[in-house]
Protein backbone atom coordinates (compact mmCIF):
# COMPACT_ATOMS: atom_id res chain seq x y z
CA UNK A 1 0.00 0.00 0.00
CA UNK A 2 1.07 3.61 -0.51
CA UNK A 3 1.28 4.81 3.08
CA UNK A 4 1.07 8.58 2.59
CA UNK A 5 -1.91 8.66 0.16
CA UNK A 6 -3.69 6.20 2.47
CA UNK A 7 -3.27 8.52 5.45
CA UNK A 8 -4.48 11.49 3.41
CA UNK A 9 -7.59 9.56 2.34
CA UNK A 10 -8.21 8.50 5.94
CA UNK A 11 -8.04 12.11 7.16
CA UNK A 12 -10.47 13.22 4.46
CA UNK A 13 -13.29 11.15 6.01
CA UNK A 14 -14.85 12.99 8.98
CA UNK A 15 -15.32 10.66 11.95
CA UNK A 16 -16.18 12.52 15.17
CA UNK A 17 -16.81 10.19 18.07
CA UNK A 18 -20.04 8.26 17.51
CA UNK A 19 -20.02 8.85 13.73
CA UNK A 20 -17.39 6.37 12.56
CA UNK A 21 -19.39 4.16 10.17
CA UNK A 22 -18.02 5.69 6.95
CA UNK A 23 -14.39 5.50 8.01
CA UNK A 24 -14.93 1.96 9.34
CA UNK A 25 -16.25 0.84 5.95
CA UNK A 26 -13.26 2.48 4.26
CA UNK A 27 -10.82 0.68 6.57
CA UNK A 28 -12.48 -2.71 6.20
CA UNK A 29 -12.39 -2.39 2.41
CA UNK A 30 -8.74 -1.32 2.45
CA UNK A 31 -7.78 -4.22 4.71
CA UNK A 32 -9.64 -6.68 2.48
CA UNK A 33 -7.75 -5.33 -0.56
CA UNK A 34 -4.51 -6.02 1.32
CA UNK A 35 -5.51 -9.64 1.88
CA UNK A 36 -6.61 -9.28 5.49
CA UNK A 37 -9.69 -11.01 6.84
CA UNK A 38 -11.71 -7.91 7.69
CA UNK A 39 -15.01 -7.19 9.39
CA UNK A 40 -16.92 -4.74 11.57
CA UNK A 41 -17.78 -6.09 15.02
CA UNK A 42 -20.85 -5.52 17.19
CA UNK A 43 -19.54 -2.23 18.57
CA UNK A 44 -18.62 -0.84 15.16
CA UNK A 45 -14.88 -1.49 15.45
CA UNK A 46 -13.06 -2.18 12.16
CA UNK A 47 -10.97 -5.35 12.52
CA UNK A 48 -8.48 -6.91 10.11
CA UNK A 49 -6.46 -10.10 10.66
CA UNK A 50 -3.28 -11.00 8.77
CA UNK A 51 -1.04 -14.04 9.05
CA UNK A 52 -2.00 -17.55 10.06
CA UNK A 53 -5.49 -17.50 11.65
CA UNK A 54 -4.66 -20.66 13.62
CA UNK A 55 -1.26 -19.43 14.82
CA UNK A 56 -0.58 -19.79 18.55
CA UNK A 57 0.59 -16.18 18.95
CA UNK A 58 -1.55 -13.06 18.52
CA UNK A 59 -0.31 -9.48 18.26
CA UNK A 60 -2.96 -6.74 18.45
CA UNK A 61 -2.43 -3.27 17.03
CA UNK A 62 -5.27 -1.23 18.53
CA UNK A 63 -5.86 2.27 17.21
CA UNK A 64 -8.99 4.39 17.14
CA UNK A 65 -10.94 5.82 14.22
CA UNK A 66 -12.83 8.59 15.96
CA UNK A 67 -11.72 12.16 16.47
CA UNK A 68 -12.84 15.13 18.51
CA UNK A 69 -15.20 17.52 16.68
CA UNK A 70 -13.91 20.33 14.50
CA UNK A 71 -13.22 20.29 10.79
CA UNK A 72 -9.64 20.96 9.66
CA UNK A 73 -9.22 21.03 5.87
CA UNK A 74 -6.79 18.35 4.72
CA UNK A 75 -3.81 20.18 3.21
CA UNK A 76 -0.06 20.10 2.80
CA UNK A 77 2.45 22.65 4.08
CA UNK A 78 5.83 21.27 3.08
CA UNK A 79 6.18 17.89 4.81
CA UNK A 80 3.35 18.65 7.23
CA UNK A 81 -0.03 17.06 6.57
CA UNK A 82 -2.91 18.86 8.28
CA UNK A 83 -6.27 17.35 9.17
CA UNK A 84 -8.44 16.38 12.12
CA UNK A 85 -7.05 13.10 13.46
CA UNK A 86 -3.61 13.50 11.85
CA UNK A 87 -2.03 13.00 15.28
CA UNK A 88 -4.90 11.72 17.43
CA UNK A 89 -5.03 9.12 16.18
CA UNK A 90 -5.47 8.36 12.48
CA UNK A 91 -1.73 8.83 11.94
CA UNK A 92 -0.84 6.01 14.36
CA UNK A 93 -3.69 3.84 13.01
CA UNK A 94 -2.52 4.31 9.42
CA UNK A 95 1.04 3.45 10.51
CA UNK A 96 -0.28 0.23 12.07
CA UNK A 97 -1.97 -0.89 8.88
CA UNK A 98 0.96 0.05 6.64
CA UNK A 99 3.43 -1.83 8.86
CA UNK A 100 1.13 -4.84 9.19
CA UNK A 101 0.71 -5.04 5.40
CA UNK A 102 4.49 -4.97 4.99
CA UNK A 103 5.29 -7.73 7.48
CA UNK A 104 2.28 -10.00 6.94
CA UNK A 105 4.14 -12.27 4.46
CA UNK A 106 6.82 -12.88 7.11
CA UNK A 107 4.37 -14.18 9.70
CA UNK A 108 4.36 -17.96 9.99
CA UNK A 109 3.72 -18.54 13.68
CA UNK A 110 1.76 -15.40 14.56
CA UNK A 111 -1.27 -13.47 13.48
CA UNK A 112 -1.60 -9.72 13.46
CA UNK A 113 -4.91 -8.11 14.34
CA UNK A 114 -5.28 -4.44 13.36
CA UNK A 115 -8.23 -2.67 15.00
CA UNK A 116 -9.75 0.75 14.49
CA UNK A 117 -11.87 1.28 17.59
CA UNK A 118 -14.87 3.56 18.02
CA UNK A 119 -15.54 6.26 20.61
CA UNK A 120 -12.12 6.45 22.25
CA UNK A 121 -12.62 10.21 22.53
CA UNK A 122 -15.89 9.83 24.45
CA UNK A 123 -16.28 6.86 26.80
CA UNK A 124 -14.21 4.12 25.13
CA UNK A 125 -17.13 2.03 23.93
CA UNK A 126 -15.09 0.19 21.32
CA UNK A 127 -12.29 -0.73 23.71
CA UNK A 128 -14.76 -1.82 26.40
CA UNK A 129 -16.40 -4.14 23.89
CA UNK A 130 -12.99 -5.67 23.06
CA UNK A 131 -11.98 -5.98 26.71
CA UNK A 132 -15.14 -7.96 27.45
CA UNK A 133 -15.26 -10.18 24.35
CA UNK A 134 -11.80 -10.54 22.81
CA UNK A 135 -9.37 -13.12 24.19
CA UNK A 136 -6.19 -11.60 25.57
CA UNK A 137 -3.48 -11.38 22.91
CA UNK A 138 0.17 -12.18 23.54
CA UNK A 139 1.21 -8.59 22.82
CA UNK A 140 -0.66 -5.32 22.28
CA UNK A 141 0.37 -1.94 20.92
CA UNK A 142 -2.01 0.99 21.34
CA UNK A 143 -2.02 3.60 18.58
CA UNK A 144 -1.39 6.99 20.17
CA UNK A 145 1.14 9.71 19.34
CA UNK A 146 4.41 9.20 21.17
CA UNK A 147 6.81 10.64 18.55
CA UNK A 148 8.47 7.94 16.45
CA UNK A 149 11.29 7.66 19.02
CA UNK A 150 9.04 7.43 22.10
CA UNK A 151 7.41 4.44 23.79
CA UNK A 152 4.53 5.25 26.14
CA UNK A 153 4.18 3.03 29.20
CA UNK A 154 1.42 4.67 31.18
CA UNK A 155 -1.60 6.96 31.31
CA UNK A 156 -3.39 8.67 34.14
CA UNK A 157 -6.92 7.56 34.91
CA UNK A 158 -10.13 9.45 34.33
CA UNK A 159 -13.29 10.07 36.33
CA UNK A 160 -16.05 12.41 35.17
CA UNK A 161 -19.46 13.42 36.42
CA UNK A 162 -22.32 15.77 35.62
CA UNK A 163 -23.86 18.06 38.29
CA UNK A 164 -27.52 19.08 37.80
CA UNK A 165 -29.56 21.21 40.20
CA UNK A 166 -32.86 23.07 39.81
CA UNK A 167 -34.73 24.94 42.53
CA UNK A 168 -37.47 27.58 42.89
CA UNK A 169 -36.24 30.99 41.85
CA UNK A 170 -35.50 33.68 44.40
CA UNK A 171 -34.29 37.26 44.55
CA UNK A 172 -30.55 37.71 44.18
CA UNK A 173 -30.58 39.68 47.45
CA UNK A 174 -32.11 36.74 49.31
CA UNK A 175 -30.30 34.83 52.05
CA UNK A 176 -30.26 31.42 50.33
CA UNK A 177 -27.63 30.51 47.75
CA UNK A 178 -28.76 29.85 44.21
CA UNK A 179 -27.93 26.77 42.14
CA UNK A 180 -24.86 28.37 40.56
CA UNK A 181 -23.38 29.22 43.96
CA UNK A 182 -23.99 25.65 45.16
CA UNK A 183 -22.27 24.23 42.10
CA UNK A 184 -19.31 26.55 42.57
CA UNK A 185 -19.12 25.50 46.21
CA UNK A 186 -18.68 21.86 45.15
CA UNK A 187 -16.09 22.88 42.56
CA UNK A 188 -14.11 24.87 45.15
CA UNK A 189 -14.18 21.95 47.59
CA UNK A 190 -12.91 19.64 44.86
CA UNK A 191 -10.08 22.00 43.92
CA UNK A 192 -9.07 22.31 47.58
CA UNK A 193 -9.19 18.52 47.99
CA UNK A 194 -6.93 18.07 44.95
CA UNK A 195 -4.48 20.71 46.20
CA UNK A 196 -4.17 18.91 49.55
CA UNK A 197 -3.76 15.56 47.77
CA UNK A 198 -1.07 16.95 45.47
CA UNK A 199 1.02 18.60 48.18
CA UNK A 200 4.57 17.30 47.89
CA UNK A 201 4.05 15.52 44.57
CA UNK A 202 6.52 16.09 41.76
CA UNK A 203 5.34 15.92 38.18
CA UNK A 204 1.80 15.90 36.78
CA UNK A 205 1.69 12.12 36.41
CA UNK A 206 1.40 11.95 40.22
CA UNK A 207 -1.27 14.65 40.70
CA UNK A 208 -5.06 14.68 40.91
CA UNK A 209 -6.23 17.23 38.35
CA UNK A 210 -9.85 18.45 38.17
CA UNK A 211 -11.08 20.25 35.04
CA UNK A 212 -14.32 22.20 34.64
CA UNK A 213 -15.47 21.19 31.16
CA UNK A 214 -18.90 22.81 31.02
CA UNK A 215 -20.88 25.25 33.16
CA UNK A 216 -24.38 26.42 32.24
CA UNK A 217 -27.10 28.27 34.13
CA UNK A 218 -30.74 28.50 33.09
CA UNK A 219 -34.08 29.77 34.36
CA UNK A 220 -37.68 30.42 33.32
CA UNK A 221 -38.72 33.01 35.89
CA UNK A 222 -40.06 30.37 38.27
CA UNK A 223 -37.14 27.98 38.58
CA UNK A 224 -33.38 28.48 38.35
CA UNK A 225 -30.95 25.75 37.47
CA UNK A 226 -27.33 24.89 36.81
CA UNK A 227 -25.51 22.12 35.01
CA UNK A 228 -21.78 21.48 35.00
CA UNK A 229 -19.53 18.73 33.73
CA UNK A 230 -16.34 17.94 35.65
CA UNK A 231 -13.47 15.66 34.68
CA UNK A 232 -10.66 14.46 36.91
CA UNK A 233 -7.32 13.02 35.82
CA UNK A 234 -6.34 10.37 38.33
CA UNK A 235 -2.86 9.37 39.51
CA UNK A 236 -2.03 5.89 40.66
CA UNK A 237 -3.17 5.04 44.17
CA UNK A 238 -6.45 6.99 44.12
CA UNK A 239 -9.43 5.07 45.50
CA UNK A 240 -12.15 6.01 42.99
CA UNK A 241 -14.95 4.73 45.23
CA UNK A 242 -13.76 6.84 48.12
CA UNK A 243 -13.33 9.87 45.87
CA UNK A 244 -16.85 9.52 44.47
CA UNK A 245 -18.25 9.21 48.01
CA UNK A 246 -16.44 12.42 48.99
CA UNK A 247 -17.77 14.31 45.98
CA UNK A 248 -21.33 13.14 46.65
CA UNK A 249 -21.06 14.51 50.19
CA UNK A 250 -20.57 18.00 48.71
CA UNK A 251 -23.45 17.87 46.21
CA UNK A 252 -25.88 20.28 48.03
CA UNK A 253 -28.91 18.22 47.00
CA UNK A 254 -27.93 18.13 43.33
CA UNK A 255 -28.22 15.16 41.02
CA UNK A 256 -24.79 13.71 40.25
CA UNK A 257 -24.25 11.36 37.30
CA UNK A 258 -20.91 9.57 37.25
CA UNK A 259 -19.71 8.14 33.94
CA UNK A 260 -17.62 4.94 33.62
CA UNK A 261 -14.18 5.67 35.04
CA UNK A 262 -10.86 4.42 33.75
CA UNK A 263 -8.16 3.47 36.25
CA UNK A 264 -4.62 4.78 35.81
CA UNK A 265 -2.39 2.25 34.10
CA UNK A 266 1.37 1.73 33.99
CA UNK A 267 2.80 -1.09 31.88
CA UNK A 268 5.74 -3.30 32.76
CA UNK A 269 8.99 -1.98 31.29
CA UNK A 270 11.02 -5.20 31.07
CA UNK A 271 9.12 -7.24 28.46
CA UNK A 272 9.97 -8.73 25.05
CA UNK A 273 7.64 -6.16 23.48
CA UNK A 274 9.43 -3.18 25.02
CA UNK A 275 12.83 -4.61 24.12
CA UNK A 276 11.73 -5.19 20.51
CA UNK A 277 10.46 -1.61 20.23
CA UNK A 278 13.65 -0.12 21.66
CA UNK A 279 15.84 -2.16 19.30
CA UNK A 280 13.69 -1.18 16.33
CA UNK A 281 13.89 2.56 17.15
CA UNK A 282 17.69 2.31 17.44
CA UNK A 283 17.85 0.39 14.16
CA UNK A 284 16.18 3.37 12.45
CA UNK A 285 18.74 5.77 13.93
CA UNK A 286 16.56 6.98 16.79
CA UNK A 287 17.21 7.52 20.48
CA UNK A 288 14.36 5.72 22.30
CA UNK A 289 12.81 7.21 25.39
CA UNK A 290 10.00 6.20 27.71
CA UNK A 291 6.97 8.38 28.27
CA UNK A 292 4.00 8.55 30.61
CA UNK A 293 0.97 10.66 29.69
CA UNK A 294 -1.34 12.83 31.74
CA UNK A 295 -4.32 11.95 29.54
CA UNK A 296 -6.08 8.63 29.07
CA UNK A 297 -6.25 6.14 26.20
CA UNK A 298 -7.74 2.77 25.34
CA UNK A 299 -4.71 1.29 27.15
CA UNK A 300 -6.46 2.18 30.43
CA UNK A 301 -9.31 -0.15 29.44
CA UNK A 302 -7.68 -3.11 27.69
CA UNK A 303 -4.41 -3.09 29.65
CA UNK A 304 -5.90 -4.37 32.93
CA UNK A 305 -8.35 -6.67 31.09
CA UNK A 306 -5.81 -8.39 28.86
CA UNK A 307 -2.84 -8.45 31.24
CA UNK A 308 -0.35 -8.91 28.39
CA UNK A 309 2.81 -6.95 27.54
CA UNK A 310 1.55 -3.64 26.18
CA UNK A 311 2.82 -0.21 25.09
CA UNK A 312 1.41 2.78 23.24
CA UNK A 313 3.23 3.95 20.16
CA UNK A 314 2.68 6.13 17.12
CA UNK A 315 4.01 9.03 15.11
CA UNK A 316 3.10 12.60 15.87
CA UNK A 317 3.52 15.29 18.50
CA UNK A 318 0.75 15.01 21.09
CA UNK A 319 0.99 18.78 21.69
CA UNK A 320 -1.21 19.08 18.58
CA UNK A 321 -3.93 16.73 19.91
CA UNK A 322 -7.39 18.33 19.64
CA UNK A 323 -5.97 21.67 18.41
CA UNK A 324 -6.99 23.77 15.36
CA UNK A 325 -3.46 23.18 13.98
CA UNK A 326 -3.46 19.38 14.16
CA UNK A 327 -0.82 18.05 11.78
CA UNK A 328 1.77 15.34 11.33
CA UNK A 329 5.24 15.35 9.79
CA UNK A 330 5.09 12.61 7.15
CA UNK A 331 8.80 11.86 7.64
CA UNK A 332 8.08 10.89 11.25
CA UNK A 333 5.05 8.92 10.07
CA UNK A 334 7.20 6.91 7.64
CA UNK A 335 9.87 6.33 10.29
CA UNK A 336 7.23 4.99 12.67
CA UNK A 337 6.10 2.52 10.00
CA UNK A 338 9.71 1.36 9.63
CA UNK A 339 10.03 0.96 13.41
CA UNK A 340 6.88 -1.16 13.62
CA UNK A 341 7.83 -3.24 10.58
CA UNK A 342 11.20 -3.94 12.27
CA UNK A 343 9.78 -4.75 15.70
CA UNK A 344 6.80 -6.93 14.78
CA UNK A 345 8.63 -9.86 13.14
CA UNK A 346 10.93 -10.04 16.17
CA UNK A 347 7.95 -10.80 18.40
Amino acid sequence: MEAVPFLKDLLAIPSPSGEESEVAAFLVNEMANLGFQSRIDGAGNAIGTAGDPSAPRTIVLLGHMDTVPGHIPVRWEGDLLYGRGAVDAKGPLAAFLAAAARVAPQLHHSKLVVIGAVEEESHGRGARHLAERMPAPDYAIIGEPSDWQGVTLGYKGMMSFRYQLQQPGGHSAGEFPGPAEKAIDLWNRLVAHAAAQNDGQSGRFQTLDPALREFRTFGDGLYDGVEMHVGLRLPQGVDTGELEHEIRSWCNGARLTFYPSDPPFLAEKNTPLVRAMLRAIRAQGGRPRFKVKTGTADMNIVGPAWGCPIVAYGPGDSAFDHTPDERIDVNDYLRAIDVLATALPNL
